[in-house]
């Protein structure tokens, strides 16, 4: 029977922003352009870093193009379809694609909070124990730390998708966000799924929360340790724009995902926030705030023949 049940349900129809065709219309082009800059942001900070010598051999840099990398993959798994649909009005999603969609968004979305705390362990080495960073933060261990990050997204997404297709689907199947997640998926599934959502929320609420604790305990620990004011200065340049992308991520994440899968009036926007907003702006935070960034993007500019204003 509840075989049967699932294969009811075929397709899902994703909640829009508006009914008023102008009004997507002007919205498809806004977040056309957001995707544009996501895509030019990122792609120009693993270019540069790749064709720079002295970022390319430095643990950071090369963690940070894992990271532009992995904001690509995050910002493709929903925007495009989100585009799409603000052509069309049916946003109709095939019950295959959208499980897809949401195994995808978890591979990579886990995968990105596991490098982010990678990335303030590596600011913690170099900051706390700078004469034995360059042993302990070597290339194969970046490697072996990047591709435990992505195995750990891995096992996360592959938990939560098979936790959602055992599901059946026979009633409802109007999605209340603009792409398919967990929360909003679990939701329409006609059997009662309170020990799902346990499950669940200790899950991706748990991977969320303690990785922002790590995250910020690991910064804490960085400005407890450094005594002079010139230290502590040079710290927070350094870690400040992890910090700001540490935030515009695990914030939105942990509203979403660290409570019972009830639904709130903003929880759409917050999606935009760390779906669409937080890809695009982690390019520009790193590069306004980083010299040595901008001046290897210089460098890039000056061999390509075109000129760069300062």
């Amino acid at each position: 029977m509840d075989e049967n049940q699932t294969e009811v349900v075929t397709d899902f129809v994703l909640a829009g922003f508006s009914q008023t065709p102008s009004t997507e219309a002007g919205l498809f082009v806004l977040f056309l352009f957001f995707y544009v800059s996501t895509w030019v942001g990122n792609v120009l900070i693993m270019v540069t870093v790749a064709s720079d010598n002295y970022l390319n051999s430095s643990p950071m840099y090369f963690l940070l193009g894992n990271l532009s990398f992995l904001d690509l993959c995050y910002s493709t798994v929903t925007t495009p379809k989100l585009l799409a649909d603000f052509l069309d009005n049916d946003k109709l999603i095939h019950y295959d694609q959208c499980i897809a969609q949401l195994f995808f968004l978890h591979f990579v979305g886990a995968a990105e909070m596991f490098l982010l705390t990678v990335m303030a362990y590596d600011r913690y080495v170099a900051i706390c124990r700078p004469l034995h960073y360059t042993t302990i933060m070597s290339r194969g261990l970046c490697c072996v730390l990047v591709a435990a990050s992505w195995m750990g997204g891995f096992v996360h997404s592959t938990v939560q998708t098979i936790l959602t297709i055992r599901l059946p689907f026979c009633g409802p199947n109007h999605v209340d966000n603009f792409f398919c997640d967990v929360p909003p998926v679990i939701k329409l599934a006609c059997t009662d799924t309170f020990v799902i959502e346990l499950l669940m929320v200790s899950n991706s609420g748990l991977i969320s929360t303690s990785s922002f604790v790590v995250l910020v305990s690991s910064y804490s620990t960085i400005l407890v340790k450094i005594r002079s004011k010139e230290g502590r200065r040079k710290a927070l340049s350094t870690c400040g724009s992890h910090l700001m992308v540490v935030t515009l991520f695990f914030g939105p994440c942990i509203f979403i995902y660290a409570r019972p899968f009830s639904t709130f009036s903003v929880d759409k926007m917050v999606s935009v926030l760390y779906n669409v907003i937080t890809p695009m702006m982690n390019p520009l935070i790193y590069t306004l705030r980083n010299k040595e960034v901008k001046s290897a993007i210089q460098k890039l500019w000056d061999r390509s023949g075109l000129t760069w204003k300062k």
